[in-house]
């Protein structure tokens, strides 16, 4: 039977079902509509209208939304959820001046990561990684991607897909998997790059590709990590197993991964805390999805993603997470769409619009995902009473979300 909500305060994000992107000057602007009503049924969005409107229909459940709002959940488009442990002496380490690179040269970072993941089993990875997925529902992600990565070698890789498949076999949210093998080279390939390239291409991909572990692949494109012609060998490889490329590029340098990027109409490219008017200018006229990781930046104290000059020429953006152990220990897009606000400038629709239907647009789920739309996922979420929506990204320190909805049940 359906469940109708009642007498919200205000609807967020209305769309048709045309629109898979907001770019520019479109950011700025957020449909919605006040003393609303929404219906939901089937799992879906049956329809939605001003109170005044409202004509009478049988449900099983009406829940009366008096003084709050209602939006579509959060898509985080960019994860490492699947870990093992965690990092928080590295943590210490850069209070104490260590730079993320430093960290690295010592056999932290990532390597530090793969290490504990390696020795953790398949069970206690799923179990770990499970307990972070309900906390980032309840804080109203209706939609994630999760990477892997944090396993270098063939075994590892496939443990990291496979747990992700089992959460979204288990768990109502939509799950999207990337693969993510050319995070970093183990410690054993240093001096010979080049096999662990082949390893990825000759091993890791076909075994993958035969399990239907991944819809992506993703590439640490970066000084002291992967160049871009390793990433570009990668792609080209990954793309003959239909996988679709999303690669970290310009974290730390700008070294032609966004141009590479383009070249190959990947969904996304993600991190962009260095960016050149070059870098901008590639991204125009693309298919190409930025995505800028707040969250990121404030945890390990480097530059933001320069939303403005991004936005501000015309593009769109969409922003996420990055949770992980080593660099953002949060899966929190509360804090990350206040993040974007308070130090990248934008303005809470514009946020709004990244953390939504930008967002779900990076991971390929315009079509079910990322704004109210008629026939889309009933994935939303209910506010506490609030003042405006500019009040969810002010009030920076506070759990702002009262009731979520995953296919229009109440979690």
């Amino acid at each position: 039977m359906p469940t109708l909500i009642t007498n919200i305060k205000e609807l967020l994000q209305i769309r048709d079902g045309s629109l898979s992107r907001v770019s520019g000057t479109e950011m700025k602007t957020l449909p919605t509509l006040k003393n609303a009503f929404l219906l939901i049924d089937d799992g879906l969005i049956k329809d939605f209208g001003k109170m005044e409107d409202l004509y009478e229909i049988q449900v099983n459940e009406v829940i009366n939304a008096q003084g709050k709002m209602v939006l579509p959940t959060w898509c985080d488009s960019h994860t490492h959820i699947v870990y093992a442990g965690n990092r928080e002496g590295e943590f210490v380490d850069r209070i104490n001046g260590l730079t993320y690179e430093e960290i690295a040269a010592k056999g932290g970072g990532i390597l530090n990561s793969a290490k504990k993941l390696q020795q953790t089993s398949e069970d206690d990875l799923y179990k770990q990684s499970a307990k972070r997925l309900d906390e980032v529902i309840k804080l109203g992600t209706g939609a994630v991607e999760i990477k892997s990565g944090y396993g270098l070698t063939t075994e590892a890789e496939l443990k990291i897909l496979r747990v992700i498949k089992k959460l979204a076999d288990n768990y109502p949210i939509t799950i999207k998997a990337t693969f993510l093998g050319a995070h970093a080279f183990p410690s054993e390939f240093n001096n010979n790059k080049e096999d662990y390239v082949d390893l990825i291409i000759n091993t890791m991909l076909p075994k993958i590709a035969a399990e239907n572990l991944a819809e992506f692949i993703d590439v640490f494109c970066e000084k002291g990590y992967f160049s871009v012609a390793e990433t570009e060998k990668i792609i080209v490889a990954a793309k003959t197993y239909g996988l679709i490329p999303k690669i970290h590029v310009n974290q730390f340098n700008s070294i032609g991964g966004i141009q590479l990027g383009v070249k190959y109409n990947a969904l996304s490219v993600d991190h962009l805390e260095v960016m050149t008017t070059e870098d901008i200018e590639t991204l125009k006229n693309s298919t190409t999805m930025p995505v800028a990781l707040p969250s990121c930046s404030y945890f390990l104290g480097i530059p933001y993603a320069p939303a403005r000059a991004i936005i501000d020429s015309g593009l769109p953006l969409a922003i996420a997470t990055d949770y992980n152990p080593g660099s953002t220990p949060s899966g929190n897009m509360n804090f990350v769409i206040s993040t974007a606000c308070i130090k990248m400038k934008m303005t809470p629709e514009e946020a709004i619009n990244a953390a939504t239907i930008n967002a779900a647009y990076a991971m390929n789920i315009s079509d079910t995902h990322g704004s109210i739309t008629k026939g889309k996922k009933a994935n939303l979420m209910i506010t506490k009473e609030i003042p405006s929506y500019g009040f969810l990204p002010y009030a920076f320190g506070s759990n702002l979300i009262d009731t979520v909805f995953i296919d229009g049940k109440q979690i």
